[in-house]
């Protein structure tokens, strides 16, 4: 039996992180549709057309070949041949990726992808929609936030370290507007999936958050 695991939640929850080390403490694959989300964000950027350009969008979206590898343990997001992964990270490919997010026809593309992926093997996987909307009857499923401001601080330290120019006050309000894109977007929206379980990780350490759910696990 398919074992599907669930992490759904905010930009800067910590939801990624905790599904890499689940994936790597039980041995199962671990599956980031934000990065794919994220490398349809960047190859629509590099045709020079607006995230937010629908007919743009749309008329380039049939071009888009993507498969997913894994590579020394991580996930690479392969785009027409192209690995885009090492240029997906951008601060300008985030609210980007939400923004082409909110195309049901760009939803539907990747979640029967991602659909395809947990039919086929035991798998974390993490998101916005992942429990509500992709696998609504996985038999694990988590919603992990956190204050916005705690979550801009961890994006703004990430940021920092990778040598980016930004403000924490740019990352806050980056933050709050790709909060209210999610949850309002007319197509599975961010919600809290029926039988989650909430883990607020606001004043919890990694370890902390990590042992939580694996107790809910195994």
């Amino acid at each position: 039996m398919i074992i599907n695991i669930t992490i759904d939640g905010p930009s800067g929850s910590g939801k990624s992180t905790i599904a890499k080390a689940i994936s790597k403490d039980l041995g199962i694959t671990y599956l980031d549709t934000g990065a794919m989300y994220r490398g349809v964000a960047y190859y629509v950027i590099s045709k020079g057309i607006d995230p937010s350009d629908e007919k743009g969008v749309l008329g380039i979206l049939d071009d888009i070949k993507m498969d997913i590898i894994y590579k020394d343990g991580e996930q690479k997001i392969i785009i027409c041949n192209q690995d885009v992964t090492p240029y997906i990270r951008e601060h300008n490919i985030s609210m980007a990726a939400s923004t082409v997010s909110k195309k049901p026809a760009v939803r539907l593309k990747l979640v029967e992808l991602q659909r395809k992926i947990a039919s086929q093997t035991d798998c974390v996987i993490d998101g916005r929609d992942i429990g509500s909307y992709v696998l609504p009857n996985a038999k694990y499923k988590f919603y992990m936030t956190a204050s916005a401001e705690e979550r801009a601080k961890r994006r703004h330290k990430e940021l920092l370290e990778k040598g980016k120019d930004i403000g924490y006050e740019e990352v806050l309000e980056d933050i709050k507007k790709r909060d209210i894109q999610d949850s309002t977007r007319a197509f599975a929206p961010l919600v809290v999936p029926e039988g989650a379980v909430v883990v607020d990780t606001t004043n919890m350490t990694i370890d902390q958050v990590l042992k939580y759910i694996k107790e809910r696990i195994c």
